[in-house]
């Protein structure tokens, strides 16, 4: 969620239905070739507008309709009293923010705070403890016993208190990087506060497999810069060619996990630079031509998500979405930019599990506005999905909430993850008031909503903000930040577009600890579900003949009942048999991968 209202001021309203054209073109500039996406396959039809459970709603705070297709909610938990305004439920000041997950524990940010919560039971969450500490949005990241959190507001204080801080220049304030030890979790310590000077509205956790004495922390702030008087070396600058500015770079922390009191900005690369060295190198700000968006100046990343298993970081930097080489993690390296005319600002981003693709998300309207109505496009305030090869990024598509929202629900696209689905992209999204809905975009010029949660508007009058931040897979659940009302833990259900194989396998993916913006690999362990999710997928798209089909779910019954080398040796064979189908199936990659699953379980 973005708080400048200097961006927001220069979003137009939306237009009516665009005309039924896909374009896509290049633009070089300075050195670097940035794809540039004027529509999108999704972008051809409009919002549901009418046949979907979504349309119309019962309004309420505590009340409020819910409906879910292919999807439960199992848990929920109100936010705690302190965090929330009882006669303002939307003010915020008080509202949550991101997610992070480390065990059994969630950890949940927020715009007064931070709390805890124990998932140990995800049918029946509860408050372990949690901390005010008002400063921002509050973002999350957890790493063995520290606990960093985002501070980017001008309230925000050294020593967490509410009071905020009056003067203009004081060394009171804190903006940047909060360091918690949270060995005991019911006592958690400060051991560091690193100022920035835009403070941090969101960061990133890197880890160097060549440093695991380190761990480096990407800051991206928002906010405006502070006085030079208030923290030296900040400065706003006169033109875009002072370097001596605070804009168009990031922060970068170094953390020694042995001693995190040590920690310090040791580099603010000039991500943004053109060949030349012009430190505002990409995109200028303003629109791109008639009917296109007015987009935000890209001086600023309001997200960075790093998949540290290929050695890339993807940025969402206001004006473009940027591709970083990381293998340095102290120094990264811009190696790619695109453009979308249809972005107002750019948000986020994810990467499939092979990257060889990146969904980048647009923010428009700031997360305060209604962005999801029949008549605004379904390219605006969407995901745009590019294709990856080597340092080359190229468009394949949009993806946007598909049914209608009303004036009153702010509602544009969040954060979300993957869903470790064997063979497809599949992807949980928070779209605010418009719910959480779960898509794949493994074709991404087609991509599709395959199950969603959604609840009716905070207010039937007046559009009170609301609605989910954040929504995550972690270790065979969805978890989704609500804004106001709490923390909300969904299952995914099986239908005819997910089998109960696929989300077994999914579940069967563990991790330990999940930071969202620290994308991890997802590597599958050798099961039958894995296997028959495989299976599965050939048979919903005909990537097999259906004898062939018959016969394996036959073999692969047959053989989960042996035991030993007698299993091991009836594996082998029916891999080899799998083989010879993939020369003549319609699919054969994915009779490859199902070949490959059995031949996992003849290693068990």
């Amino acid at each position: 969620m973005r708080t400048d209202m200097t961006s927001r001021s220069t979003v137009p309203r939306s237009p009516a239905r665009r005309s039924n054209s896909t374009h896509w073109h290049l633009l070089t500039l300075a050195g670097f070739v940035l794809a540039t996406a004027t529509a999108g396959a999704q972008g051809d039809s409009t919002a549901i507008t009418q046949n979907d459970p979504r349309i119309g709603l019962r309004p309420g705070y505590n009340d409020a309709a819910e409906v879910a297709r292919n999807l439960e909610l199992v848990g929920h938990a109100a936010r705690p009293q302190n965090f929330g305004n009882a006669k303002d439920p939307g003010d915020f000041g008080y509202l949550n923010g991101d997610l992070a997950f480390r065990g059994n524990y969630a950890f949940q940010g927020g715009f007064n705070g931070w709390q805890v919560w124990d998932i140990s039971n995800p049918k029946s969450p509860t408050l372990r403890m949690s901390l005010v500490c008002p400063g921002g949005q509050g973002d999350p990241s957890v790493y063995k016993n520290l606990l960093f959190i985002s501070v980017e507001e001008t309230r925000g204080r050294l020593d967490c208190g509410t009071q905020g801080v009056a003067d203009t220049v004081s060394a009171e304030r804190f903006r940047g990087v909060r360091i918690y030890d949270i060995t005991d979790i019911d006592h958690p310590k400060q051991v560091a506060a690193v100022q920035t000077c835009r403070g941090s509205h969101t960061h990133t956790l890197v880890l160097d497999p060549n440093d695991t004495a380190n761990v480096y922390i990407y800051v991206s702030g928002t906010g405006p810069v502070r006085s030079g008087s208030e923290l030296a070396g900040c400065a706003r600058g006169a033109s875009l060619s002072d370097t001596t500015t605070s804009l168009f770079r990031i922060d970068i922390i170094k953390v020694p996990v042995a001693a995190p009191q040590n920690a310090r900005v040791v580099n603010s690369p000039r991500i943004f630079a053109d060949s030349a060295g012009a430190i505002a190198g990409l995109w200028k700000g303003g629109a791109h031509g008639p009917g296109t968006q007015t987009t935000t100046q890209t001086n600023m990343c309001h997200d960075i998500t790093v998949y540290s298993a290929i050695g890339l970081a993807a940025g969402a930097c206001s004006g473009n979405g940027i591709l970083l080489d990381i293998r340095d993690p102290a120094n990264p390296k811009r190696i790619a930019a695109v453009i979308d005319p249809n972005f107002a600002y750019w948000h986020s981003a994810t990467f499939n599990n092979d990257g060889t693709k990146v969904l980048f998300s647009d923010e428009w309207g700031g997360g305060m506005a209604p962005r999801c109505r029949a008549t605004d496009k379904l390219t605006w305030g969407a995901d745009a999905i590019f294709y990856r090869a080597g340092n080359n990024l190229t468009p394949a598509g949009h993806y946007k909430l598909p049914v209608a929202q009303t004036d009153q629900e702010n509602c544009v696209a969040h954060n979300g993850s993957l869903i470790p689905v064997p063979g497809r992209d599949i992807m949980t999204q928070a779209w605010y008031q418009g719910g959480v809905s779960v898509f794949d975009f493994t074709d991404p010029a087609h991509p599709k909503e395959i199950a969603f949660f959604d609840r009716g508007p905070m207010d039937s009058t007046k559009l009170e903000l609301g609605g989910d931040c954040g929504t995550y897979w972690y270790n065979g659940h969805i978890y989704a930040s609500e804004i106001d009302r709490g923390l909300d833990i969904l299952d995914l259900k099986p239908s005819d577009q997910l089998s109960q194989n696929e989300i077994d396998a999914a579940k069967s993916v563990r991790f330990e600890t999940f930071n969202p913006q620290n994308q991890p690999r997802l590597v599958w362990p050798a099961s039958y579900a894995v296997a028959r999710s495989y299976l599965d997928q050939l048979v919903r798209e005909n990537g097999i003949s259906a004898d062939r089909s018959s016969a394996i779910t036959r073999d692969l019954n047959r053989t989960e009942k042996l035991k030993g080398a007698s299993q091991r040796t009836a594996l082998t064979q029916l891999a080899g048999r799998l083989d010879r189908d993939a020369r003549t199936a319609s699919d054969p990659t994915r009779v490859q991968a199902l070949a490959g699953a059995v031949r996992d379980l003849a290693k068990k």
